[in-house]
């Protein structure tokens, strides 16, 4: 019996998963460039998704911080219109 891999670990040549792929990657980026290029473009990726999401972001924290999913007692959508 064939067992399926989950879709992010399609075999990309032979006996490579994207997956593993993407971690060698990784090491091989960390290796030549080091830890500090990894914060320097987190932080700006983190700004510049302040600067493009900034009035959702403000929005978010007018109501306490994270956004949180709607229960199932809340209306989702258009309400009806009488």
């Amino acid at each position: 019996m064939k067992t399926r891999k989950p879709e992010n670990q399609v075999e990309v040549s032979g006996q490579v998963t994207v997956r593993e792929a993407g971690a060698r990657g990784g090491r091989a980026t960390r290796e030549n460039k080091g830890v500090d290029f990894f914060k320097r473009i987190g932080a700006k990726g983190g700004r510049r998704t302040a600067e493009l999401y900034r009035d959702l972001l403000v929005e978010f924290g007018k109501r306490g911080g994270r956004p949180r999913r709607p229960s199932l007692n809340e209306p989702a959508g258009e309400q009806d219109r009488d």
